[in-house]
C-alpha cells in the first residue's frame, strides 16, 4: 500500500502541447516518479495524466462506478483478484511485454495473479512503526507503540488511516492472525484500540512531512516512507513489530474500458525495464519486483534498515491479504467505530 497521501494532477505541459497520445494513470498519492513520467513521455510523446487515491477501497469504487477514463490503476495484492473477479481489468496480452521476462521469479507466481496474467508489479514493502528516537529511546519494534503507548509518545502519535494495515497490526499483536475471524480475539483487538485512540494525536496519510517537522513523534507507517523521513530527519527510525507486522505488494492492472490501451502497454513494459523501474524506487523509497534494478538504486538504498529488516524479525512479516466474511465483519466495524 502504500504510501502518503499528497494531492498530484500531473503532468508534464512541456511535451504535453507535442504530445501523440494519452495515458491516464489512477495511483496512491505521492507514488510516481515525475522524472520517469517525465522521461515516458519524452520517449512516446504520450501526455500523462495521474489522479491520485488514497485506499484501495477508494479507487476499486470509482473505477467499479463507471466512465472512470482511466486506463492504468495500481492496486494492492488481494484486490487485483477483485478486479479480474468484476470483469474490470483486461488480462495481458503478454506479446506487448517483452519486458514481462524481467519480473523477478519471486514475484512471478504469487498468489494473487499466479503466472502475472493480469498485472505487473509496482512496488512492495511492510507496514511498521516511524519513531523520532529523540523523543523516544525504547523499544521501537512492538506495535505497543500504538497499541499501548509509551509515556512519552502519549499524544504525539499519528496513525495511518488504512483499516487493512491497522487492523492487521493489532490483531497480531493481541495474539491472532491477519483475517482473523475468532469473535474472543477480535473483541480483544477492538477493545485495544478504542482504549489506545485518546492517547493518539491523529490518523492521518501526511507522515512524511508532519514527522519531519516534528509535528509527531510516531507514527504507524510504511517502510518507504520512512526511509524518506530518516534520510531528512537522521533520528527517526524504522520498528518492525515483533508480534507481525503486514507485507505489501502494488501492482498495475489495465482497465477493461481503457481507451488508451496501446499507451498503457507501453508503460507497463517501460516500468519493467530495470533502469526504470529503479527510478520508481528511488522515487518512493520502496523496493520493486523488477530484476537487475538493484545496480540503478541509490545508494543510500541499498542496504537501508527500512528495506532489509534484521534476521530476527523477517519472520514476523506476513503478506496482507483482503479479508471476507466474518472477518471482514469484525474489522468493518471495528473501524467504524475508530473513526467516529
Amino acid at each position: 500500500m502504500k504510501r502518503t497521501l499528497t494531492v498530484v494532477a500531473m503532468l508534464m505541459a512541456g511535451t504535453a502541447a507535442h504530445a501523440d497520445g494519452e495515458l491516464h494513470l489512477y495511483n496512491w498519492g505521492n507514488y510516481t516518479s515525475p522524472d520517469l513520467v517525465k522521461k515516458f513521455e519524452e520517449k512516446y510523446k504520450v501526455k500523462v495524466t495521474i489522479t491520485d487515491f488514497d485506499s484501495n477501497n477508494t479507487a476499486l469504487a470509482k473505477v467499479e462506478a463507471g466512465g472512470s477514463g482511466f486506463d492504468l490503476v495500481v492496486p494492492s495484492a488481494g484486490f487485483v483478484k477483485i478486479y479480474a473477479d468484476k470483469g474490470l481489468i483486461q488480462e495481458l496480452d503478454l506479446s506487448k511485454l517483452p519486458n514481462h521476462k524481467n519480473i523477478d521469479p519471486a514475484w512471478m507466481n504469487v498468489e494473487w495473479d499466479p503466472g502475472r496474467k493480469w498485472s505487473v508489479p509496482w512496488q512492495w514493502g511492510s507496514t511498521g512503526i516511524s519513531v523520532n528516537t529523540k523523543d523516544y529511546g525504547g523499544d521501537i519494534n512492538t506495535s505497543a507503540i500504538f497499541m499501548d503507548p509509551p509515556k512519552e509518545l502519549v499524544g504525539k502519535i499519528n496513525v495511518v488511516p488504512e483499516m487493512g494495515d491497522v487492523l492487521a497490526l493489532a490483531t497480531m499483536y493481541e495474539g491472532g492472525k491477519i483475517c482473523d475471524d475468532d469473535p474472543a480475539v477480535m473483541k480483544k483487538v477492538r477493545d485495544a484500540l478504542i482504549a489506545a485512540k485518546p492517547k493518539w494525536m491523529a490518523m492521518d496519510y501526511s507522515t512524511v512531512e508532519k514527522m519531519t517537522k516534528h509535528d509527531y513523534s510516531a507514527t504507524v507507517d510504511w517502510n518507504g516512507s520512512t526511509l524518506r523521513q530518516r534520510l531528512a530527519v537522521p533520528e527517526i527510525h524504522y520498528g518492525y513489530p515483533k508480534e507481525g507486522y503486514p507485507l505489501w505488494m502494488d501492482n498495475v492492472v489495465l482497465l477493461k474500458d481503457a481507451p488508451n490501451a496501446e499507451n498503457a502497454y507501453l508503460f507497463m513494459d517501460y516500468i519493467m525495464e530495470p533502469e526504470n523501474a529503479a527510478m520508481l524506487s528511488a522515487f518512493a523509497r520502496y523496493a520493486n519486483g523488477i530484476a537487475g534494478s538493484e545496480p540503478f538504486m541509490p545508494d543510500d538504498m541499498k542496504g537501508a534498515p527500512e528495506l532489509y529488516p534484521p534476521a530476527e524479525f523477517k519472520d514476523k512479516g506476513h503478506f496482507l491479504t483482503v479479508c471476507t466474511g466474518k472477518a471482514l465483519e469484525y474489522q468493518t466495524a471495528i473501524w467504524t467505530e475508530l473513526q467516529k
